[in-house]
């Protein structure tokens, strides 16, 4: 077995497979360390460092492999990589995750810094340190990484820290919340711009213009307005959605290739793919490897189902955000906030590597039970198949 993408989803995935004793699993990733991309924003301050040892995450009989594929040869069953051997496999489970998606926006790519990676934190942090005291920050894009980063950067009081958020603080939360995040960001001494005409058109060196005419002093632009996923699977020939997700049907199995099963941010199982999330990717990972061994007893494997909670965002290290949803994910107007959140966040990032670290020790030990999956699966379903357009 061998697992590519060592996130949330391809971890717990490839713990959960080692609950047969005859089955070798190998994982494949880019680093050598697990990243908490939900801490991201605190390693650019320097209040987490965002990296969690294999070591600690992973069961101890799966095989790390630090290299990058570079295409996967369905037909041989053989993962091609960049810098290494190639590597045979009988099944694959496919987590390769997501990352920045190319800005469409004049000079965003040239000169805005995305945070979506490890590499990327670095980076931008390195830039960060440089700049003097007081210099502009701009933060385009106000979605939880947003405006948890514009938290974090202003709670440090080093920078003059503005947040551009087209026409709505947190597009996803409920107006409540929103406005209670907005509160706090303002508290916190950041510049929020939102409403008509706060919309990024150009970015330059020194500057970001909007829509309507303004234009900001920006020492350094911090860009995380979308995500994308890599397109391995469309360069490998087999069948993605538009946005280059895999597509499978509702147990993760591609819709090309019953070896290949999905798992986490980078696929669309019947074309009606879940939020990018590590609340949706750890249940994915499971639900993944129940796929693959399902397909090794000769069984029939369970449709997928996923369920929300809510969001969680830290704004700055005292203060948070729980924004409560129904199953489907759509928001309630419940929140909790405050330092009682802060503490939830906190203690929800820690239950994130814990839940890793259970399954190596304990595989199968997560459950995610049938009763708490969204209720409209079906309908979003419908209406996806309806819509989608396999792409290869």
């Amino acid at each position: 077995m061998v697992v590519v993408g060592g996130g949330y989803a391809g971890v717990m995935a490839a713990n959960r497979l080692t609950q047969r004793d005859d089955v070798d699993v190998t994982l494949v990733n880019a680093r050598e360390a697990f990243v908490e991309r939900i801490r991201l924003h605190q390693r650019l301050v320097g209040s987490d460092d965002a990296v969690v040892d294999y070591a600690d995450v992973l069961a101890p009989r799966i095989r790390l492999v630090v290299g990058i594929v570079d295409r996967i040869d369905v037909d041989a069953g053989w993962l091609v990589l960049t810098d290494g051997p190639d590597l045979a496999y009988d099944h694959l489970v496919y987590a390769v995750g997501s990352g920045s998606a190319a800005p469409q926006v004049p000079g965003a790519g040239e000169h805005a810094y995305a945070l979506t990676s490890l590499e990327e934190s670095e980076r931008l942090r390195g830039v960060l340190d440089a700049l003097a005291p007081g210099a502009p920050v701009v933060v385009v894009g106000a979605g939880p990484s947003g405006i948890e980063t514009a938290a974090e950067l202003a709670e440090t009081g080093r920078w003059a820290v503005t947040l551009v958020c087209g026409p709505v603080v947190g597009p996803s939360l409920h107006p409540g919340s929103s406005q209670v995040a907005a509160d706090r960001l303002r508290a916190l001494g950041v510049r929020v711009l939102d409403g008509p005409g706060s919309r990024v058109s150009a970015v330059g060196p020194d500057r970001v213009r909007l829509a309507d005419g303004r234009e900001l002093a920006s020492a350094a632009t911090v860009w995380t307005a979308g995500f994308g996923v890599p397109d391995l699977a469309r360069r490998s020939g087999l069948s993605t959605d538009r946005a280059g997700r895999l597509l499978t049907d509702e147990t993760l199995t591609s819709v090309d290739d019953p070896r290949v099963v999905g798992a986490g941010d980078a696929v669309a199982p019947s074309g009606a793919p879940f939020r990018m999330s590590c609340q949706a990717a750890g249940q994915l990972g499971a639900q993944a490897a129940d796929t693959v061994l399902a397909h090794l007893a000769g069984r029939e494997p369970q449709p997928v189902h996923v369920g929300f909670v809510g969001q969680c965002l830290s704004l700055g290290r005292r203060e948070g955000l729980v924004q409560l949803s129904h199953r489907d994910d759509t928001v309630r107007r419940s929140r909790v906030s405050g330092r009682a959140a802060a503490t939830l966040k906190e203690a929800i990032c820690w239950g994130t590597v814990a839940q890793l670290r259970f399954e190596a020790r304990r595989p199968g030990l997560f459950v995610a039970p049938a009763w708490f999956s969204d209720p409209h699966r079906a309908g979003t379903v419908a209406a996806a198949a309806r819509a989608v357009e396999p792409v290869r």
